[in-house]
């Protein structure tokens, strides 16, 4: 009998986190990816509760993230008046049993890449490889792809797609899908050496459902005080705009879009001064994809944003893809290196997250922002008097059962993947 192997389709965070869960369980996979030089790319990203706690279990531990960001210590949202809407403790100091992250996405990524090729040997990682398609075949899967010398293909017993928003494995699998979807929010990325602000580990959202900022640190502080900044700055357009004209992380002047911002000035933030503080920014749209009915196809599995890719409004992106990974790890281990395998992991996970795809659309978190703004025009002397307390906390609390990181749950729930598990 032929031993298994796994072709994954992507080398990004979702498929690098099925590659080292893979690795740990003792399935053979190679990783398939279309650039040929990895970079650091991108700011900063959260990873939740849920997600650092398979981190953890993957043997990434506290002193390795420490290395490409921080523990979140507080989220916070703020109205355009710059007075407190909620804020709450996050990670260890909310009672998780797990941190919460907040880490530069692409040393993140590059942390990911270096631990794997570390574990499995350089070989089980090959660049330049873009996945164009896939055919099943009787008992496995061939994946078709634009490799260094031209076309190729790779056969496996099962394939996991995690070739990005833009797969051509979903497109393949889903030829009628809608394409991507605007809601006509522009977003601008960038980061500033400056110092933390409230409790030098917090994550602020600042403004209204139509304009607003996101805002916390990747780093601890320096010798000289000043840590690492990255900031979201977002406007909400007629969705006529047309994103395409606006590009992909395309590098931009910080004068072009600071202006929206001139009037989020507090005693205790100068946002316009933040902005002015980076070297470049980014922009690009907040888009998403409708959800499809189902993730696999045969041998072939959707994962990360291949399945699910939806708006950053939870800082829930990454860390789903964790859940993901973990999840196909663990009904492996249940039901082998088959089809029954990915066909259980679609029906513990495609329903629950296309419904998240949906909530995220409305906001998620954020649509305290957007409800405060329709209550009072986002101005107020005291919240409660606008939206009572035990209402916030009930808002949030939906939002983290949603994603799958509500406390209680999640400290009681036992691990997905048992120590020393292995494909036997």
């Amino acid at each position: 009998m032929t031993a298994p192997h796994v072709l994954i389709a992507g080398g990004g965070i979702g498929g690098l986190s099925v590659a080292l869960t893979l690795q740990q369980i003792g399935v053979p996979c190679t990783v398939f990816e279309a650039v040929r030089d990895l970079k650091p790319l991108g700011v900063g990203i959260n990873l939740q509760p849920n997600a650092v706690r398979e981190l953890f279990d993957l043997g990434i531990d506290a002193g390795m993230l420490d290395r490409v960001g921080l523990p979140a210590r507080e989220w916070a949202l703020v109205g355009l008046n710059g007075r407190e809407i909620h804020a709450e403790p996050r990670g260890l100091e909310a009672g998780y049993n797990w941190p919460q992250y907040a880490v530069h996405r692409g040393a993140f990524h590059m942390l990911l890449h270096e631990t794997f090729v570390a574990r499995a040997g350089p070989e089980a990682f090959r660049t330049g490889c873009r996945a164009t398609g896939y055919r099943n075949d009787p008992g496995g899967v061939t994946l078709l792809y634009d490799g260094p010398d031209g076309p190729a293909e790779a056969k496996g017993t099962l394939l996991i797609a995690a070739d990005g928003i833009h797969s051509a494995l979903r497109a393949q699998m889903h030829p009628d899908q809608p394409p991507i979807h605007w809601g006509g929010a522009l977003m601008w990325r960038g980061t500033t050496r400056a110092r933390a602000i409230r409790t030098g580990a917090s994550f602020i959202g600042l403004g209204s459902g139509a304009l607003r900022m996101v805002i916390y640190p990747i780093s601890r502080p320096g010798s000289d005080g000043l840590s690492e900044i990255n900031w979201i700055a977002e406007r909400v357009f007629d969705a006529s705009h047309g994103w395409q004209k606006s590009g992909w992380f395309k590098p931009v002047a910080i004068q072009s879009f600071a202006p929206y911002f001139n009037d989020f000035r507090y005693d205790w933030l100068d946002v316009p001064a933040l902005l002015q503080g980076a070297d470049i920014a980014y922009e690009n749209p907040m888009i998403d994809r409708d959800p499809v009915p189902t993730w696999v196809d045969g041998h072939v599995a959707l994962m990360g944003d291949a399945a699910h890719a939806m708006y950053p409004t939870g800082s829930n992106g990454a860390s789903q893809a964790l859940i993901d990974a973990r999840t196909l790890g663990a009904k492996m281990l249940a039901h082998g290196v088959t089809p029954g395998a990915l066909d259980a992991y679609d029906a513990e996970l495609c329903g629950p997250v296309s419904a998240l795809i949906l909530r995220n659309r409305e906001d998620g978190p954020f649509g305290l922002l957007r409800e405060v703004d329709t209550r009072c025009g986002g101005v107020f002397d005291d919240i409660d008097d606008v939206i009572p307390a035990a209402e916030r906390a009930a808002f949030m609390a939906r939002y983290k059962s949603a994603a799958g990181f509500a406390r209680d749950a999640l400290n009681a729930a036992p691990a997905r993947i048992a120590p020393a598990s292995r494909i036997t």
